[in-house]
C-alpha cells in the first residue's frame, strides 16, 4: 500500500481546513442538550460541528421571524427536539435554546420557547458587545 499518497492527502487537508467558529452556550442550553437522548445529542452535535467549519447540515434551517437564527430539528422515537443558534452576531456560534417540541398544534414552536429564544438572543448580543470592548 502506498502510504505516502495518504500522508500527503492528510497534510493538504489540514492546510486547507477552515478555522472553526467557537460555540458559546447561552443560559441552560448545554445542560438541556445533555438531558436529551444520545442519538439526538449526536445529531445536534454533528450539525453544530458542520456550522463550526462553515457548512450547513440538512437538518438546519432558518428560524422564521429572526435574522441569522437557525434551528436544528431532530426526530427521535416519535418526539421532536430542537436546538436554536445564532450565527450573525460575530464570529461565534451562540446556542440559544435546546428543547423538546411540545406544541399541541402542528409544527409551531410554543410562545414560551419563542420568548426564551428572544431573551437569550438579546443576551448573546450583549455578550458579543462586551467581548468587543
Amino acid at each position: 500500500m502506498n502510504l505516502r499518497k495518504y500522508a500527503n492527502f492528510s497534510i493538504l487537508s489540514i492546510m486547507d481546513a477552515k478555522p472553526q467558529q467557537p460555540v458559546i452556550w447561552i443560559g441552560s442550553s448545554l445542560r438541556d442538550l445533555r438531558k436529551l437522548p444520545g442519538a439526538v445529542r449526536r445529531e445536534i452535535g454533528h450539525a453544530l460541528h458542520m456550522e463550526e467549519v462553515g457548512e450547513r447540515s440538512h437538518k438546519a434551517k432558518m428560524l422564521k421571524g429572526f435574522s441569522g437564527v437557525i434551528e436544528i430539528v431532530s426526530d427521535y422515537a416519535t418526539n421532536t427536539y430542537r436546538a436554536v443558534y445564532a450565527i450573525k452576531i460575530d464570529d461565534n456560534i451562540y446556542v440559544l435554546h435546546v428543547f423538546q417540541k411540545k406544541s399541541k398544534r402542528g409544527i409551531a414552536t410554543t410562545k414560551h420557547d419563542m420568548d426564551t429564544i428572544k431573551r437569550r438572543l438579546k443576551k448573546a448580543k450583549q455578550t458579543a458587545k462586551e467581548n468587543r470592548t
